[in-house]
């Protein structure tokens, strides 16, 4: 957070082009695990925006384990995706470009959430519509879904 934050700092709202990762961790009953995200109050993948210097997979460990207290290690990228803008709730626009990963669990322990970034987290089946945090998500549950169904 520091990074983007010293990047507002000196461009205020400005559009900015974010990279980010997402992942997806899907349980015994293919249900899906998502986040109930502090800012907005939707539901979203674990993930977030990289640090300078990440990568796309060490990006998706570092925030799943903040925002879902749980240690993954990527498995697969489903999908880039890199279409979609987004305005916070407090005037920041962006463009994330988001790898979407499906993650495997590496250890049963669970580690603490950031507060400032998930009220709870929760499983979801596919069949159920949760109010998504924002289109891109949405895509994400879609390519998710066609995954599941398809492999």
């Amino acid at each position: 957070m520091a990074y983007i934050r010293k990047i507002r700092q000196l461009v205020g709202h400005q559009p900015l082009i974010m990279t980010s990762a997402s992942g997806a961790l899907v349980n015994e009953q293919e249900a899906v695990l998502l986040q109930e995200r502090a800012d907005t109050g939707d539901w979203g993948f674990p993930g977030g925006y990289m640090e300078f210097g990440e990568t796309f997979e060490q990006t998706v460990v570092r925030e799943f384990k903040e925002d879902a207290g749980i240690a993954v290690e990527p498995q697969r990228l489903l999908k880039i995706l890199d279409h979609d803008t987004y305005t916070y709730p407090n005037g920041d626009v962006v463009q994330p470009v988001n790898a979407f990963y499906l993650v495997r669990r590496t250890t049963a322990r669970q580690y603490p959430i950031k507060p400032s970034e998930t009220v709870r987290t929760r499983y979801f089946g596919l069949h159920e519509s949760p109010h998504f945090f924002n289109q891109q998500h949405a895509e994400m549950w879609a390519v998710l879904k066609e995954y599941l169904t398809n492999r």
